[in-house]
């Protein structure tokens, strides 16, 4: 992938020497660099929007006109204050964010560089069908980091495969807040903000309420792309006409019923109708069948389960 308006290699950003770009998307550019006062490796994230900025001479990065400059600046101070408070979670299932500051007219975020590979990597080697047990593995974990971050009054709103980087022993890491909006009780989504589909709710495609069952949605999502190796049907498509084939039935030869009911729970259409936060599908996970929590309201009158503890 090419990455246009990047630093130069070996350009210093503070005490931090470029090394070469790593990524890029819509709003921002992803560099590896060296923290020369300590001689570790770290991950610096520079807020660009490449619809709304360009970088000059090399160096500051300037609006593209009066039109974006508005949007340009509102976003970088969005940036910002997710920076700030981002480096105030500590939690081993997500990313720490350990310096952040302006420079070149725009803001940069800096973050541990950790070893390892992301789960869409695992997901196309295998194409799909990952083990029940590394599901379980790598989940509630993953859904703890999930739990301390809305904890912090934080949103992620972009969880998808490619955002979760599993390190050596499969340990998981919630990687790119990009999209991280904060204060997200009673809010709607609206202005800039990234969106995947498949991976995205209907609320984020319509600017509607998003909340914690925002990023359960795409947790649900992701567990649907672990078991077939792609992303569900986008969320707008199913509003107009949903062929949304439930788990219980698509995977029913290679999971347990409780895994699967849990990722039809998170991919319910109506926000309410799935779990609203992160302890419930915790909980639900973590029991056992026989003593699961009461069934979702939403399977019960949508697919008719038979869910294994009303089973006989």
């Amino acid at each position: 992938m090419k990455i246009t308006n990047a630093l130069p290699q070996a350009y210093l950003l503070h005490q931090y020497r470029i090394v070469r770009t790593i990524g890029g998307g819509g709003f921002s550019i992803v560099y590896l660099a060296h923290d020369t006062r300590t001689d570790r490796p770290v991950v610096i994230k520079e807020y660009l929007p490449g619809k709304q900025a360009t970088r000059r001479d090399g160096e500051s990065v300037e609006s593209l006109s009066a039109e974006t400059a508005t949007t340009f600046n509102t976003g970088m101070k969005r940036f910002l204050d997710e920076a700030n408070a981002l480096a105030k979670v500590h939690h081993p299932n997500i990313v720490h964010v350990i310096d952040f500051f302006r420079e070149n007219n725009t803001v940069y975020m800096v973050m541990n560089y950790e070893e390892g590979k992301d789960l869409r990597w695992y997901i196309k080697r295998h194409h799909g069908r990952m083990s029940e047990k590394f599901i379980r593995t790598v989940f509630p974990p993953l859904l703890a980091g999930l739990r301390e971050l809305h904890n912090n009054r934080l949103l992620h709103l972009d969880i998808k495969p490619a955002n979760i980087y599993l390190r050596p022993g499969g340990s998981p890491l919630l990687l790119d807040f990009g999209a991280a909006q904060s204060a997200f009780v009673g809010e709607r989504h609206v202005g800039p903000h990234t969106l995947t589909r498949g991976f995205a709710p209907i609320e984020q495609h319509t600017s509607g309420h998003i909340g914690p069952w925002t990023d359960l949605y795409a947790i649900g999502a992701t567990l649907w792309a672990c078991m077939c190796g792609k992303a569900p049907p986008p969320a707008n498509q199913r509003a107009e006409k949903d062929n949304y084939k439930p788990a219980v039935r698509q995977f029913a030869r290679h999971y347990s019923p409780p895994l699967l009911e849990a990722v039809d729970w998170c991919l319910q259409m109506d926000q309410m109708s799935r779990p609203q936060k992160v302890d419930d599908l915790l909980d639900f996970l973590n029991k056992e069948p026989a003593a699961a929590a009461p069934e979702p309201d939403s399977l019960k009158t949508r697919w008719s389960l038979k869910l294994p503890w009303n089973r006989k």
